[in-house]
C-alpha cells in the first residue's frame, strides 16, 4: 500500500486493469480502468455491510474483470491534512492487503463535489444521482491515477 506512484507502476509492469474504489461510510463506489490505462469507466456502488461481505464483492469483481491492481480514494482535507474518514479509507485499504494485488492511495479531493456538478449541469434527477454519484466518482478518482500513472513512463 503506497501513494507513490512510481512505485505503484513499478509493481504493475506490465499494466493490467485497475480497480477504482471511493470509499464512504454507507457506500463504495467502484470503477474500472482498461488494461493499458486510457480511460476509467464506472462499474457499480455497493452498499457496505461487514467488511467481509464487501471483500466478498470486491473479490468477484477481480476475478470477472481480471483486476491487477487498487487505487482507494484518499479523502484528505483541502489543506492536505487528514480527517476521520482519510483515516476510514486508509483501515478499508490495509484491510484489502490481504488480496495481494498492489494499493495506490489518491487524493481525491473534490471528486464527489465535480461529480455532482456535472451531473447536476447533465440535469440528472437527485434520486439518479444518489445513486451514481459514488461509482462516479471511484471513475474520477481512478482517472486522475491513470493519467499520473501515464505520465511516469
Amino acid at each position: 500500500m503506497t501513494d507513490d506512484r512510481t512505485a505503484f507502476r513499478a509493481a504493475l509492469p506490465d499494466g493490467g486493469r485497475l480497480l477504482g474504489l471511493d470509499v464512504g461510510t454507507k457506500t463504495v463506489g467502484m470503477a474500472l480502468c482498461d488494461a493499458q490505462w486510457t480511460i476509467a469507466t464506472a462499474a457499480e456502488t455497493i452498499e457496505r455491510r461487514k467488511f467481509s461481505k464487501d471483500l466478498e464483492r470486491i473479490k468477484t469483481v477481480i476475478v470477472d474483470q481480471f483486476v491487477s491492481g487498487f487505487v482507494v480514494g484518499l479523502p484528505l482535507n483541502l489543506d492536505g491534512s487528514q480527517s476521520k474518514q482519510t483515516q476510514a479509507a486508509k483501515s478499508f485499504a490495509q484491510n484489502l492487503r490481504p488480496v495481494g494485488l498492489p494499493i495506490l492511495l489518491w487524493d481525491e479531493r473534490w471528486s464527489t463535489q465535480a461529480v455532482t456538478r456535472d451531473l447536476i449541469a447533465a440535469d440528472v434527477s437527485r434520486k439518479r444521482r444518489s445513486q451514481v454519484v459514488d461509482q462516479m466518482a471511484a471513475a474520477y478518482i481512478l482517472q486522475g491515477a491513470i493519467d499520473g500513472l501515464a505520465a511516469i513512463e
